[in-house]
């Protein structure tokens, strides 16, 4: 009988297929078909399809064939939607339209209300609102869980507002209105999901298999359904429960791989709430504040990121560069500039790091992003007449090899683009280039950024086993953690390598003290991923830190480089010094200790306390603070 926690959402609770005799899913599939020369034609959509059929083997299926979820970010094919807005009676001018995808609720009253807060919305922000579609769909494509969950699917037709003077204010608009539908939605409790709002793209996914997102949406074969960019994916869930809303394409997006600093970068954006103001979004600003959708994906929380920088002015090129870095520290053959551009952009925002190679598009340009570690995979395939694919492995499609002019795979942190505007297929070093030289990043470093100056302790710091032994007794060190942790780092230089698995009790219920790094634990992914450090892939990893008080990630200026970069974390005694006497960054220790007779009571008032003088320490101009 199905777990009702799970019913609720749609899925029962053993929803993996068992693994056959060719060995367990992939994690994902992904990838697009473009056409250099910007010509919108169903031929790409029908290869679009295509390729997401042939990724089913990366996919999950439940018993009952219901899938993890597939579907297909495409441009939005104006004929198609001028056509289908007429038949639907509504009343479509001249000129160009934008559609809002949306999922809402399957009872018809709490789809109403869902419907007339969208509206609402749109009307209040000077949006025409033409009217409603309701989405050809054939359920049978479904399998029963599916479909049982299955809500409501229709199109909401747009016009342009009159103070739009081009596209990017208009989809700037349209995004606007859709933070706004999300925030009030969340607000009144409507299951309302926008898929997509825009006037270049459109999202059309299911939570099915790829096999049948063309049977599930009759739409995609229409002979006008026209475009010259699809972006498909085919989804393995690895760190939630499936659900339709997170099915993928998202907003500009399609990912493979797993975010390992999520948490970490979700709080990093919560953090930065107050920060995240940028012109172009006028007195609506506070609708971007915090972008991040709740019960997200690691792929959701990353779309939402990407799209606010793309939103607020940067290129998805650029977008993702900042949030996918390459690892360039160590490699002395990349570009200054290129250079340059990772350095700066490390003081504004964190990168989304983990196995990950993202498919993404704002309908004017195709591109895919690998990860520094290139741990997912990208081949992909240009036909002599324009024709690209590109995705987690070769066979998506069928090309005639007489055709290919030339095949080729994205490299580690590598980034591959295809700019149907000005007709160009531009591959890894040119694009970083083009993006680098926009903005003298080299100068605002050079200019604003100082260096923590490396230890210079003439003295070893080794003291004898008999001093050494009260500190570590009141640290929390053990017999076990001297002979087995810390002897095999001091004899070969390296962490000592375990079996996966861990017995240890948590620190609270442990019989012993533990060692304060004891309460400090990792947070990774489900899935397993080769482990990863900073001594055993020096070329691919840093240490390097950036401290100081950090700008807003929307906006670039040169002051936002105004930070003191610090080779390790871990600081010796005249580093230490140094940080606190550091010109240009004064510093304030704080004391973080508290009577342990006060016990947790204790410890709650002196955690309140220590924020307290912290925010009167910044307030009053302390760039650095030590606890």
């Amino acid at each position: 009988m199905t777990d009702p926690r799970y019913a609720a959402r749609g899925w029962p609770p053993d929803s993996r297929a068992p693994i056959g005799p060719y060995g367990e899913h992939d994690a994902c599939g992904t990838g697009f078909i473009a056409h250099r020369d910007g010509v919108a034609s169903q031929r790409v959509v029908a290869l679009a399809l295509e390729a997401v059929s042939r990724m089913a083997h990366r996919g999950a299926s439940a018993s009952d064939t219901s899938g993890d979820g597939a579907g297909l970010l495409t441009q939005l094919p104006q004929a198609f939607f001028a056509r289908v807005a007429g038949e639907a009676g509504l009343r479509v001018p001249d000129g160009p339209l934008a559609v809002m995808m949306c999922f809402v609720p399957p009872d018809a009253a709490a789809a109403a209300s869902a419907e007339a807060l969208a509206t609402s919305v749109c009307a209040d922000d000077g949006i025409p609102v033409l009217g409603w579609r309701t989405v050809p769909v054939n359920p049978d494509a479904l399998g029963p869980a599916a479909r049982a969950a299955m809500p409501g699917i229709r199109q909401l037709i747009l016009g342009r507002p009159a103070d739009c003077t081009d596209d990017d204010a208009w989809e700037r608009a349209l995004y606007l209105a859709r933070r706004a539908i999300e925030q009030r939605a969340e607000a009144q409790g409507l299951a309302l999901y926008v898929c997509s709002s825009s006037c270049r793209t459109i999202v059309y996914k299911a939570l099915l298999n790829g096999p049948h997102l063309g049977a599930f949406y009759p739409d995609l074969a229409a002979p006008d359904f026209a475009s010259a960019i699809a972006v498909f994916h085919e989804r393995y869930a690895t760190n939630v429960l499936p659900r339709w809303e997170l099915a993928q394409p998202f907003r500009l997006l399609a990912h493979n791989g797993e975010i390992n600093t999520l948490w970490g970068n979700r709080n990093a954006m919560a953090m930065r709430a107050p920060l995240l103001t940028a012109p172009m979004f006028g007195a609506r600003g506070d609708r971007v504040m915090h972008p991040m959708q709740r019960g997200g994906s690691d792929s959701t929380s990353l779309d939402n990121t990407l799209e606010l920088l793309v939103r607020a002015g940067r290129s998805p090129v650029h977008a993702a560069m900042m949030c996918i870095p390459r690892a360039w520290e160590r490699f002395p053959d990349i570009e200054p500039a290129v250079k340059a551009f990772y350095e700066y952009h490390q003081c504004l925002i964190e990168p989304w790091d983990g196995p990950a190679a993202i498919a993404y598009t704002d309908g004017q340009i195709a591109a895919v992003s690998l990860d520094r570690n290139g741990l997912r995979p990208c081949r992909y395939v240009i036909r002599d007449d324009g024709m690209v694919a590109a995705g987690s492995e070769v066979g998506i499609v069928d090309f005639d090899p007489a055709q290919v002019v030339e095949t080729g795979k994205v490299a580690q942190g590598g980034v591959f683009v295809v700019d149907t505007v000005r007709r160009r297929v531009i591959k890894n070093l040119e694009a970083k280039r083009e993006i680098a030289t926009r903005k003298p990043y080299a100068r605002w470093i050079a200019g604003h950024m100082a260096t923590l100056p490396p230890s210079t302790h003439p003295e070893p710091l080794v003291v004898g086993s008999d001093a050494l032994r009260a500190p570590q007794t009141a640290l929390g060190y053990g017999h076990e953690d001297v002979r087995m942790i810390l002897e095999t780092m001091a004899a070969t230089g390296a962490d000592p390598v375990w079996s996966m698995g861990d017995d240890t009790a948590p620190p609270p219920l442990a019989r012993h003290a533990p060692t304060v790094y004891g309460f400090l634990r990792q947070r990774f992914a489900q899935v397993t991923n080769p482990p990863l450090d900073s001594l055993r892939e020096s070329l691919g990893m840093s240490l390097r830190m950036h401290l100081g008080r950090r700008g807003s990630p929307l906006l670039e200026q040169p002051t936002a480089a105004r930070m003191l970069r610090v080779e390790h974390p871990v600081l010796l005694p005249d580093e230490m010094a140094a940080l606190v006497d550091f010109p240009g960054y004064p510093a304030v220790t704080l004391d973080a200790t508290w009577p342990a007779r006060e016990g947790t009571v204790g410890l709650v008032r002196a955690l309140d306390a220590l924020c307290d003088k912290a925010e009167r320490a910044v307030r009053r101009g302390k760039r650095l603070l030590i606890v």
